[in-house]
This record gives C-alpha cells, structure tokens and sequence, in this order.
C-alpha cells in the first residue's frame, strides 16, 4: 500500500519526510518522491525503485524546504517509472494521493477538452489538476479543495502542498486513512502513526469524510458536510503495533474497514481502467494452453479457491479440481501434463501449501501463486506471482488478505477466458466495469457495521449456527462459518443450502440461528425454499441479502442484514463484509481475543 507523510515546519523537513517513508516500506512500493516549498518554488524530486534512489536523488539534487510532502509509491494506474511516481504537480500545487479514483478517465477527458496536459498515466494527477483549476479560477485551496472532494468516486488519502502558502497543507481521507501530529511549533500528516512516531506521540486520526488544514500552530478539521470538527487529540505510546490500530478497536476490526482501500489497490495491478482490460504481470507460458487447473490452500484461502472454481469454469471453462493443502499430496492427484497449480495462501509460507506446491513442480505442473508477501517463499518458487496488495494482515482471522484474494483470482479467471477466446472485448470490459464497483460496494456494506453489533447479542448464547449459501455463496456460508468459530469459539458450519435436508436439517431447533447469505438472483427462489424448510421447524434466520430479496422474505426472520445490489461477479467480495463483521461483533460480545483467537497462529509454518 502507498505511504503518505507531510510536514509543516520552521525548519528543514526533507530528511524527516524521508525517515517517515522509510517507516512505511512494510507496506510495499515501487517508487518514492518528496516535494518542499522554497523560495515560492515547488521543489520536487522523484526516483523510480527503492526508497534508496531517492535517497540518492536528494543528495544530487537537495531539497531545502520548511513545508513538504512525500509519498511510497505501488503502482496502480501507469507503470512503476519516475514520471509516474508522486508527487504529481501543477504550476500551483504538489500533491500525492493514496487509493484509487474510480471515475479518473471521465475526469481527465474533461480537463484534456479543457486544453490541460497531464503528463502521468496516473489518477492521482487528475485530482492534483482538478483542484488546480479551480484555484487558477478564484478559489482559495480551501475552497478548491472542498469543491472538488465531492466529485472523485473511490477511496483515498490526499496531501496537498500549495506554491503560493508555505506554510500550510490540505489533506482528506475517504476509504484510506489519514492521521494528523501535533508537534511544538510544527504539524504533520501521515498514512498511519507508524510513521508519525519518531516525531510526535499526539496524534488524531481523520474520520471518513474528514478533510483538514495544518499550518505551523494547529489543524483546522471538517467533516463530509464541510462543517468544523474536532477529532480527539490521543497519544500514540511507544508501541508500533499499538499505534496501527487506529481508531478501531482491534487489529482485525481495523483490517475489516481497509478492505475498500486494499481491494482497490489490488484491482488496480490487475486491471486498465483506460481500456477496460485485464491485465496479468508478464510471465513465460502460455495460458490458452491451460487444460486443467488444480486449486490448493488452507483456511478461508481455501475458500477463496473454492469461489474461484465457479469463476474459471464459468468464464474460461476449464476443469478445477481444488484440495485443501494438508490432504492433496497424501491421494496422490493425477496430475495431467499442461495443467496449471493454483497456490493461495496469504503468508507464502504456509508449510503444507509449499510441500504441495513442489509436490506439483517435479511433477511438471506450472505454477502460480496468490501471495500477500511478495518475497515469500512461495512466491519466489512460483513461475507467475499474483501478488495482493493487503498490507500486512495482524489480525489471526483473515479478512482483507480473503477479499483482495478473490479480486485477484477474478481478473486471473477474466484473463484466462480472453486468452482462451472464450471472452470478447465487450464482455471483458463488462467484467472490469464491475470489479471497478467492488470497493465503493465494499463501502456501503461497511455502513451496516452498526446494525450487525446491535443484533449480535442475538447469535452470541448459542452453542451452535449454521450457515447456508447456494452456488458462489456456498463458499461464503464456509467462510462465515470459520469466522465464528476462529474468534467466538461457537460451533459453526457451512452448507449448501440444497444439502441440508440431507442431514444438517436434524439439528434445527430454536435455539440454532442459521445464517442465509442471498443475494437476489438466480437462485434465490431455491434458497428462500430452504429458509422456508427451516421455518417449518422453529429456527431462527438471519437473512443477508440485498433490498430486493430482503423485501421478497425478510418478514419473520430473527435479524436481517441488508447489502447493496449488486453484480453477482463481485457478490463473494461485498458478502464477505457482513459474515466478517457478524463474527467480529460476537466475538467482543463474549469478550474472546479477537486478534490472538486461542491455539491459533497467523502462518501456519509446520505440516
């Protein structure tokens, strides 16, 4: 994920902003730049690669300043060069940008009519001119800024460094985090306190919406609705991994909320907006030739595997077999020359995945790999990375690692339909129009964060719930159900929903909640027939779906979980979100350890 950090000061900021970048490589980039005001100049420097080219550049070319911004770069939109990197300029203004801007090709043709050249490939420019606009037309940057906020679609963290004020930066979150630091005489912006903590421990963090203004003496804060508002000013102790939970109240409540952000990044290495294609990073194969592809992972990257299977066979109809890591090598697969192995894991470490994965190479199999550690081990023995861009994941139960996954293993299935010609331009364009929804979809599932606590008290007595899905929503129901059990320690398991007359049905009783993850669609007349069969024997549902098929049959349920409408391509993404936050809500409910669940670890290193 790309690093943010400002600085607004009386002395020189340049080695500072660079202290803080360094702070920020755990997070994973591939270019870094910094720029200061001095002597009414915007000062930038920019260098492609480790933060160390940068280091290089600025020791070439210093640059003095009082005032700055820097920024770690993960290419999204545009390729890893210096042109691309940020900051991105204008002749009034530097800024840098954190997320993805969904609507960026509407914006940028307006501004190309308008007679403006952009000279990145980047979204992040667009912002950088949009708001340049409106200042060279009578706006304040106050004023600029807040005009222009309402028109970008997606997730973000801004900086913004005016030519003109010297002493004072704008910055807004919607999706990425931002934190303001309180200092002596001095203010600060960043992506997380990590970066903040060698220079101040009195820190705020910026609630959604929130934009502000930093000048030398304080910080001016508003909300969404442009109103004025203050955002508790806390210290951020002496702890990295206290500090990185932000306003939240565990790591993984923390990690729940960062899925639009981090879903958006990883789309953005696997898709062009501009032209509405997939894109895969370059690897020696040819992928028409797949004929078979063998699935393997462990946990919830199981179940990512497991959605992916209806995608490679809907789109590119080729053959999945899918096995969970500690039992493939053990029946001894058939494994036909010409296939692909398919490894998901979120460490790249996980020690029966790997035995699995060299278990498929003597065997002549190519290899792909879906890792959130793109130096693992996994990843270096595989022949096509497929990184996510996550971030690191703390929290034991996986849920950013899952949702960015199943983005990833999308596009792979798009790609492979292209490739095979299964997939004209029309319908690829379609698919990436919707996966382009996913992280704004995310978001509005996030907004019943509230709803799901306040009925959690419902599902926290009980000894045990089932969960149900029918097609891609099986998995789901799998998921939902390790959830419960990883942090709640409730007895928990997930059907398909046609199967629970075939035995699950004889443990419904009022005091079982079966949870029935549904969109509207093509199947949900056959689920509502299951809810219905549940009925008939006094249990309690709790429906998740959207209006539409909470309209159709919430009447009678014990809770209802409402999400948006939605493609069904991007359901598993958007329905992830309730099945996690239900089990987090339980979880603090009984008072488990939501972060350290009991006698488990977060990479399981040993077969």
């Amino acid at each position: 994920m790309c690093g943010i950090i400002g600085i607004v000061s009386s002395e020189p900021v340049v080695g500072r902003l660079v202290e803080g970048l360094r702070r920020m490589e755990y997070r994973g980039y591939d270019s870094a730049g910094v720029c200061t005001i001095n002597d009414g100049r915007l000062v930038r420097r920019r260098a492609q690669g480790k933060l160390d080219n940068l280091v290089a550049e600025l020791a070439a070319n210093p640059a003095p300043g009082e005032i700055g911004i820097a920024h770690t770069r993960w290419a999204t939109h545009g390729a890893p060069t210096e042109n691309n990197a940020h900051p991105h300029a204008t002749e009034h203004l530097a800024l840098v940008h954190n997320g993805i801007i969904e609507n960026f090709r509407e914006l940028r043709e307006e501004l190309r009519a308008d007679g403006r050249t952009l000279e990145s490939d980047t979204d992040s420019e667009v912002v950088a001119h949009l708001i340049s606009r409106e200042y060279e037309n009578g706006a304040s940057p106050q004023e600029a800024v807040k005009t222009i906020l309402p028109r970008l679609r997606g997730a973000f963290a801004i900086a913004i460094a005016f030519r003109e004020f010297p002493d004072m930066l704008i910055g807004a979150r919607r999706g990425s985090p931002l934190v303001v630091g309180y200092g002596e005489g001095e203010m600060f912006l960043g992506s997380d306190a990590l970066a903040l903590a060698p220079l101040t421990q009195q820190i705020s963090y910026l609630e959604e919406g929130d934009w502000l203004v930093i000048e030398r003496g304080g910080a001016q804060i508003f909300d969404e609705a442009n109103q004025p508002v203050e955002r508790e000013i806390r210290s951020s102790g002496a702890s990295a991994a206290a500090v990185e939970k932000g306003n939240h109240r565990h790591f993984m409540q923390k990690e729940i909320f960062e899925q639009p952000t981090v879903v958006a990044q990883t789309l953005a290495s696997y898709v062009h907006q501009a032209n509405n294609q997939v894109a895969l990073p370059q690897f020696d194969f040819n992928l028409s030739s797949i004929r078979r592809v063998t699935i393997v992972a462990c946990g919830t990257s199981y179940y990512a595997g497991l959605v992916a299977k209806y995608w490679f066979e809907h789109f590119a109809r080729v053959p999945v077999d899918i096995d969970v890591a500690s039992e493939f090598r053990y029946r001894e697969p058939v494994l036909e020359d010409g296939g692909l192995s398919l490894f998901i894991s979120q460490s790249g470490e996980t020690a029966d995945t790997l035995a699995a994965l060299r278990h498929c190479k003597e065997n002549g199999q190519t290899i792909a790999a879906v890792v959130n550690v793109p130096t693992s081990t996994m990843a270096r023995e595989a022949d096509l990375l497929l990184p996510t861009h996550a971030g690191p994941e703390i929290g034991v139960a996986s849920t950013k690692a899952f949702t960015c996954q199943l983005a990833v293993l999308a596009a792979l299935a798009a790609h492979m339909a292209v490739k095979k010609g299964l997939m004209d331009r029309a319908e690829e364009a379609e698919v990436v129009k919707h996966l382009l929804e996913a992280p704004a979809s995310l978001n509005a599932a996030l907004d019943h964060d509230d709803d799901i606590a306040a009925m959690a008290h419902l599902i926290a007595p009980a000894r045990d719930v089932l969960y149900l899905g029918r097609g891609q929503d099986y998995p789901l129901a799998l998921e939902g159900a390790l959830k419960l059990k990883e942090i709640s320690y409730i007895h928990a398991e997930g059907y398909a929903s046609g199967e629970m007359k075939h035995g699950p049905i004889a443990l419904i009783d009022d005091e079982v909640p079966v949870i029935v993850i549904a969109p509207s669609g093509p199947l949900f007349e056959k689920t509502v027939s299951n809810m219905e069969e549940v009925r008939a024997r006094g249990g309690k549902i709790v429906l998740i779906s959207d209006a539409k098929g909470l309209a159709e049959s919430g009447e009678g349920c014990l809770a209802t979980i409402e999400m948006p409408q939605v493609h069904q391509l991007i359901a598993p993404l958007v329905y992830a979100i309730p099945v996690q936050l239900l089990a987090y809500h339980v979880a603090c409910v009984k008072g488990t350890d939501v972060d350290q669940p009991r006698n488990l670890a977060k990479s399981v290193t040993v077969e």
